[in-house]
């Protein structure tokens, strides 16, 4: 019998959420921060620009699962500008973007105003200059997962995302894992 590995990692920024890109430019890449085995793949994708938690596995079932609506995905946004109580509401509601060429609409998702933000530590670059103006934080828990659209949801209600880190998948925290590292575990207990 075949015994799968599962891997919970912090995705740093930077990195894009594969293991192979086959065009010209050099990336960073998953396989640089762990000596993962043979047919490894990431469980859902965090964009290169994007950071946090990001679950891997060799069980291509338990890729499935995960990447489930069942399953909700927290991830703590640092957003331009001071968010309103009117925008976070207006995300819980569900938001109309742009998704493949067409208008979609949104969920209705959990989000609120973060006051007391974990300290993640430095970006691997430098966000922007405080001269700029405020920033916030909000929390945004999806089931869904359209391409980039926690920022295009906080845009839609005029606070774009200048940094996005992935906190929770399912009962998996984010918690104390630094950039870059990499726990192996038994399996995934994503149950609510």
């Amino acid at each position: 019998m075949t015994r799968f590995r599962h891997f919970i990692i912090h995705k740093p920024y930077g990195y894009l959420s594969q293991f192979i890109y086959e065009l010209k430019r050099k990336k960073k890449l998953l396989g640089e921060l762990h000596d993962f085995p043979e047919r490894t793949m990431a469980i859902g994708r965090l964009d290169e620009d994007s950071e946090g938690l990001l679950l891997l596995t060799t069980d291509g079932k338990m890729s499935e699962m995960v990447r489930s609506k069942k399953v909700d995905k927290e991830y703590y946004v640092q957003v331009d500008g001071i968010i309103t109580q009117e925008a976070i509401d207006k995300m819980k509601m569900g938001v109309e973007i742009g998704f493949n060429g067409t208008k979609y609409m949104t969920k209705s998702c959990q989000s609120f105003i973060v006051t007391d933000v974990p300290a993640f530590g430095a970006r691997g670059k430098k966000i922007r200059d405080e001269r700029h103006g405020p920033t916030s934080w909000a929390s945004i828990t999806v089931s869904e997962g359209k391409f980039r659209q926690v920022r295009k949801m906080t845009a839609a209600v005029g606070f774009p995302t200048l940094r996005l880190i992935r906190v929770r998948i399912g009962n998996i925290y984010l918690n104390d894992l630094q950039a870059g590292e990499v726990i192996e575990v038994s399996d995934f207990q994503l149950n609510e």
